[in-house]
């Protein structure tokens, strides 16, 4: 069986930075017993992906089984470039690209790395299966989640208010009377990040104010359409997708964001509001009918391949038919394919390291 760990942060910093230390801590015994298991940090979104490679891996080779953490995006993407060594993991998980920041931070320390797609998932708004249908707008959504918003009642040209929206009817009659409370990542996710470019983002291009905001400074709509509310409207909840679950039976009112994926295997429990008229399924993502959809990757790290055993092979794992095709095991923890033709131009790259430029 795989050493499999599911952090659960605290939705601070501090809390953050206190895992990276105590994987750094960790790499130290990796680096004392000459390591030869692949270490893998990241998303938690992506981590039941790899998680069944690396299942799958360790039964199929002569390779052990790879270490998985689930960190978040934002958190594996700091200890992957952290730097070179054993004391840094191999591969790192992500629920969305790698920032051109995070890039430059690699490139600092002398790491090349591959970038591999794996598929997409969608980003659901779900609650109990119990509890009322949601159909809501990206326009509704941003209304909800935002922190600021267009005064309301305002057509043009409005000034910027604090998010007034306690009740869901609040922003449209055909909503139900419940208060609003959105369970959420916290900002070391990529869920997070996609969230906020796909939903708030295209929620905002309904105001003619934030996009003349846009037009006239792009840095401060930016930070006013990503930023949420802190008003107990939305809450971070954890990178551990699982906890979010417990919150929603705990709350049948309330609401919670992550990946299709997690709804599919929670299916007996959640369902996944609908958005601009298209329900959270298979067909609509993989079609791109559903618009808050994203592709996931995984980044590996060139210098430690032949370093560490198994990297290449793991590599071609992940990327077999087997795994990410249409018909393999990943489809069943809710991955949706990419088409026949990505797919041999992903395992192409992947297979043959090309290095990453942005």
């Amino acid at each position: 069986m795989p050493v499999i760990k599911a952090f659960q942060p605290n939705l601070t910093k501090l809390i953050s930075n206190l895992l990276i230390a105590s994987f750094i801590l960790l790499g130290s015994t990796f680096v004392a017993m000459a390591r030869d298991q692949i270490v893998i940090v990241g998303s938690s979104t992506v981590f039941p992906f790899s998680t069944s490679v690396a299942e799958q891996f360790g039964r199929n080779t002569e390779f052990k089984t790879p270490i998985v953490e689930s960190t978040g995006s934002g958190g594996g993407l700091k200890l992957f470039c952290a730097g070179i060594g054993l004391e840094h993991p191999d591969v790192t998980n992500s629920s969305r690209r790698i920032k051109k920041s995070e890039f430059d931070n690699c490139q600092s320390k002398g790491i090349a790395m591959t970038e591999v797609v794996i598929g997409y998932d969608g980003i659901v708004v779900a609650n109990l299966k119990s509890a009322a249908t949601l159909n809501l707008s990206l326009k509704h959504i941003f209304m909800a989640t935002a922190a600021k918003v267009p005064a309301p009642g305002c057509e043009s040209d409005c000034a910027l208010v604090e998010n007034p929206y306690k009740m869901w009817s609040d922003i449209d009659p055909s909503l139900p009377a419940k208060k609003i409370e959105v369970l959420g990542p916290p900002p070391t996710s990529g869920t997070r990040d996609a969230f906020q470019e796909l939903a708030m983002q295209g929620g905002a291009k309904a105001f003619s104010t934030l996009n003349a905001l846009k037009k006239s400074n792009k840095s401060e709509w930016k930070r006013i359409v990503h930023t949420v509310r802190e008003d107990g409207g939305w809450i971070d909840s954890g990178e551990n997708d699982n906890l979010m679950v417990n919150k929603l039976i705990a709350n049948p009112d309330a609401v919670g964001v992550f990946g299709y994926s997690f709804l599919e295997q929670n299916a007996d429990k959640l369902k996944g509001a609908n958005v601009d008229g298209i329900a959270p399924s298979f067909e609509n993502i993989a079609d791109g009918q559903y618009n808050i959809s994203r592709s996931l990757y995984f980044y590996v790290k060139h210098a430690h391949i032949g370093t560490v055993p198994g990297i290449k092979a793991f590599i071609e794992e992940f990327t077999s038919e087997n795994a990410f095709g249409e018909e393999g095991y990943l489809l069943d923890k809710g991955l949706i394919p990419l088409f026949e033709e990505e797919r041999d131009a992903i395992r192409t790259q992947a297979v043959s390291l090309k290095k990453l430029e942005l």
